[in-house]
């Protein structure tokens, strides 16, 4: 995990006083309530809980990244941005994750354009959930 910030969010600083001097800084983002390391087995186990508390499936955790990813790109955030939020090595990782949101936006931006192109009504485009580009909302001449 990556190490938290020089300026802890808030619930850390709440951890941190509530703890007093059994605060034991790890440098990691998620931890106990005393700042330690939280094993694994207990991560997995409390995640679970709650989705069957919220009626969800259950993830991995890691899987939690993956969203994060998605959503950012959704919201328009920049590849490249994310790579560095997710702390990837390299850019491919980011994309190979972000594909399948790139395709839907893809899809979103050919039926934006055949809008455009037809002067304002509502085109829809194929949909599928094969990687071939979809095909062209307005015939090119």
């Amino acid at each position: 995990m990556r190490p938290v910030a020089e300026n802890p969010p808030r619930i850390e600083q709440h951890e941190r006083e509530a703890a007093g001097i059994a605060w034991q800084p790890n440098g990691h983002v998620f931890t106990t309530a005393r700042g330690g390391s939280i094993d694994p087995t207990n991560l997995t186990r409390a995640l679970t809980t709650l989705f069957g508390r919220a009626g969800l499936r259950r993830i991995r955790f890691h899987d939690l990244r993956h969203s994060t990813a998605t959503l950012l790109l959704e919201q328009g955030v920049e590849i490249v941005v994310i790579k560095e939020l997710l702390g990837h090595a390299h850019i491919g990782v980011t994309a190979t994750i972000c594909a399948h949101v790139r395709l839907r936006l893809q899809h979103n931006a050919i039926d934006a354009l055949g809008t455009a192109l037809d002067g304002g009504e509502t085109t829809e485009t194929a949909r599928s959930d094969s990687d071939e580009p979809p095909p062209c909302a307005s015939p090119v001449h």
